[in-house]
């Protein structure tokens, strides 16, 4: 006959495991304006954006850091505890890309990241006047930042530009906008506009081109040649005369004894 053990095991032991483990699976978590994961916040320059950290699942007071990049913002005392709140006052156009963390300061790799993606048009003003000879290069340049990026387009007196193959180039980066015009003629001369826009707007800057006239180059062979010429010319003059030169030279010297 096989006997039973007679080691009884309590009840309590299986519910105490199940509170052990339900304890160790709902860890800390924190949220950012309500978001519990990295997150990123478009927004327009100028007005303030507000970032609130909070602290789910908490049972005791728990410290909280506010990083802005690799840097750590300056908490008030009672800013500090559970719930933190930053403010970005006022947004700008360097905010833009730059990214706020809330940590937990016992264990900072509890922690939630807001990438900033502020929106702005192009900021492109002024004028500019330029004078090139004829037959030379010139380019006309234009920087303006936007966010979302800007499209270009140029005009030539209020007039959209023909691009004309081998006479004009375009160059464009996210910043930059280039026109090229390729050995510049009298038919040049005129007034050209680079204009850079976005859905929030606009922006424009004018180039005054003035083309001069070509000037007359002389070969480099034939003003050395000229230079030796004159200055062998001199020489045999001072040599043939020599003898005048030294006999002058010589009754003056006896006049002034």
């Amino acid at each position: 006959m096989v006997q039973r053990s007679s080691l009884a095991v309590p009840h309590e032991v299986p519910v105490l495991t199940i509170c052990f483990l339900a304890c160790v699976a709902t860890g800390l978590e924190l949220s950012v304006n309500n978001h519990a994961a990295d997150f990123s916040l478009s927004t327009l320059s100028g007005p303030p954006v507000s970032l609130s950290c909070l602290v789910q699942n908490s049972s005791q007071a728990e410290e909280l850091l506010w990083y802005r990049g690799d840097g750590k913002v300056d908490l008030k005392d009672g800013n500090k505890v559970n719930v933190s709140n930053i403010c970005i006052s006022p947004v700008t156009e360097s905010d833009n890309g730059v990214t706020f963390t809330c940590k937990l300061a016992r264990d900072k790799s509890v922690q939630v990241s807001v990438i900033l993606d502020v929106q702005f048009p192009p900021r492109l003003t002024g004028e500019e006047s330029l004078q090139i000879e004829e037959e030379k290069d010139v380019i006309l340049s234009c920087s303006a930042k936007s966010n979302p990026q800007a499209q270009t387009a140029w005009y030539k007196n209020n007039i959209t530009l023909t691009l004309q193959q081998n006479r004009y180039q375009l160059y464009q980066t996210s910043e930059v906008f280039q026109l090229s015009i390729i050995k510049v003629q009298k038919s040049d001369n005129g007034t050209y506009t680079c204009v850079v826009k976005s859905s929030l707007g606009e922006g424009r800057k004018d180039f005054h081109l003035i083309v001069e006239d070509k000037k007359p180059v002389f070969p480099k062979e034939a003003v050395i040649a000229a230079v030796v010429v004159v200055t062998l010319t001199v020489l045999f003059g001072i040599v043939a005369r020599k003898d005048k030169i030294f006999k002058c030279f010589k009754r003056s010297s006896e006049t002034a004894l």
